[in-house]
């Protein structure tokens, strides 16, 4: 997540039309995917996909996210998830996660709920839904708490100056779901506009950490 500056977000009840998301945000250079189980039988869908990751795409690290609950997310670590994403914070999901020593991310709203999150041994807040809070409200956390590492979500798109607002604030890195992977994309099946697209804003974020 620090490496790279950016996390994909994505879900699909379609498994093949998932590989090929994988693969097209793979050929870009990412190395992060969260998958967002919001689906019914999401957890069929992540355990084939995660499989393919591990088979086809190597270095890729594949997470959960939308997780309300704990067992949910140990349901998804026995299929391999290597990070785990909350909505809200959760202490349920802290536990079993710290548990297996796996990297999980809650959303946060405000700096008790960080503090809170930080306590029970969070390493990167997620800041959701990050249109509501802003740029400036990371840059006012990072403060009095430099050490803090936040990663918004909703509300980040590839667009230069909102990205620079972003990374200009302190943010470690960005959560990015339709902005990046639309439904234009999915429906036509653009999987070379995505790999592009991918790839420029990667190149994008390392260029305004400069």
């Amino acid at each position: 997540m620090k490496e790279t500056g950016m996390v994909p977000l994505f879900y699909h009840p379609d498994i093949e039309l998932g590989k090929e998301v994988l693969m097209a945000c793979y050929d870009g250079g990412a190395r992060l995917m969260e998958f967002t189980a919001r689906g019914d039988f999401a957890f069929e869908v992540f355990l084939e996909l995660n499989k393919y990751a591990v088979k086809e795409l190597p270095g890729m690290i594949m997470g959960v996210g939308s997780i309300t609950d704990a067992a949910a997310a140990s349901l998804f670590m026995q299929m391999g998830a290597n990070f785990i994403v909350t909505p809200s914070l959760r202490e349920d999901i802290a536990i079993v996660c710290n548990r297996r020593k796996v990297l999980w991310s809650p959303g946060c709203g405000s700096l008790t709920e960080i503090n809170r999150a930080e306590e029970l041994g969070c390493e990167i807040i997620k800041l959701f839904p990050g249109s509501t809070y802003g740029p400036e409200f990371v840059k006012a956390i990072k403060g009095p708490q430099p050490w803090t590492s936040v990663m918004p979500t909703g509300g980040v798109s590839t667009d230069e100056a909102n990205l620079k607002g972003w990374f200009d604030a302190g943010v470690t890195c960005v959560g990015m779901g339709s902005q990046l992977i639309s439904n234009e994309v999915l429906t036509n099946k653009n999987f070379e506009g995505l790999t592009k697209s991918v790839r420029d804003t990667l190149a994008l974020i390392k260029s305004l950490r400069k």
